[in-house]
């Protein structure tokens, strides 16, 4: 490993899926669900309005990973793939001598298990184009290098970040780029229902709701317990992973990015959770952690 390599930082992308913004301590929600999180905010940057280009899965991903907007990536609805001529993350991060790793949901290509030219460039994959058709909360199968299903132990955000920690672990002697995609707080699409795991739903079922939540209904009396939840386990993973850093002795030389692909309304705005302009569901919860963002402060 030269001396330039080892100057290079790490860099992790924790992205969650359908997270609003208020679900964080440093936004005003008072159960303590993202104390991991707010840690992470105080200590590098707070990226206080932060907002989404595109309020639904697909389009919002294209953008993120290329850094156009879905009108020049193309990808203007779900179910339309990523070009795979496209300049992407994982290719300019390859181009600078990172080796590059993707886990969990893509929402990029049209099939699974996604070919290998529909993966923008990514070397390592562990993932499924639509991650909520292919797992459940306790059923976590998603799709290696091959092609070959995986099946893999625990709830699926813990099963998502053990696949994280040994990818790291076994990178050490080289500077990485490894995006983990999550699929909570997302609902799962065949129950219409967000399944936190075991315990988790009656921790917070009829406790705090967000004054547009309160005002306007949806849905979300019904699903708010299970969402925080998934919010919950999330945080935790995300400590989990900082552990996993520090333990080896990678966490100061890491960038650390937590962002989502946009929020949810809560079935107040239209007949679903997004798709709508509302803050609700394009409003963010971001923060940056690591070389060149600690100490940054609130923008």
């Amino acid at each position: 490993m030269t001396e330039s390599s080892r100057r290079r930082p790490n860099v992790v992308v924790f992205f969650t899926d359908q997270q609003r913004w208020d679900t964080t301590g440093i936004h005003g929600n008072p159960l303590d669900l993202t104390p991991n999180f707010d840690r992470m905010a105080r200590r590098g940057t707070d990226v206080h309005y932060s907002f989404t280009v595109q309020p639904v899965c697909g389009p919002a991903r294209s953008c993120l990973q290329t850094g156009m907007y879905a009108t020049n990536t193309g990808v203007w609805r779900n179910g339309i793939a990523l070009r795979p001529d496209d300049a992407t993350l994982a290719k300019c991060f390859r181009a600078g001598g990172y080796t590059t790793g993707y886990i969990g949901k893509w929402h990029l290509a049209l099939s699974d298990p996604v070919p290998e030219e529909d993966r923008g460039g990514y070397q390592y994959w562990l993932a499924s184009n639509l991650l909520e058709f292919t797992s459940d909360a306790y059923d976590t199968i998603m799709y290696d290098n091959n092609g070959t299903p995986v099946k893999l132990p625990g709830y699926r955000v813990d099963a998502l970040t053990d696949a994280a920690i040994r990818y790291v672990d076994q990178h050490q002697q080289e500077p990485f780029f490894l995006f983990i995609s999550y699929i909570e707080p997302h609902h799962q699409n065949h129950l219409d229902d967000y399944p936190p795991p075991d315990g988790y739903r009656e921790r917070y079922t009829g406790r705090w709701t967000p004054p547009d939540l309160m005002a306007l209904g949806g849905s979300s009396p019904q699903h708010l317990g299970g969402y925080y939840g998934m919010v919950k386990r999330l945080d935790e993973a995300l400590g989990r992973l900082l552990d996993a850093l520090r333990s080896l002795k990678l966490l100061d030389d890491t960038v650390v990015l937590y962002t989502t692909d946009h929020g949810n309304h809560f079935k107040t705005r239209n007949s679903e959770y997004k798709r709508s302009c509302h803050e609700s569901a394009i409003r963010l919860p971001t923060a940056i952690q690591g070389p060149g963002f600690d100490g940054g402060g609130r923008l």
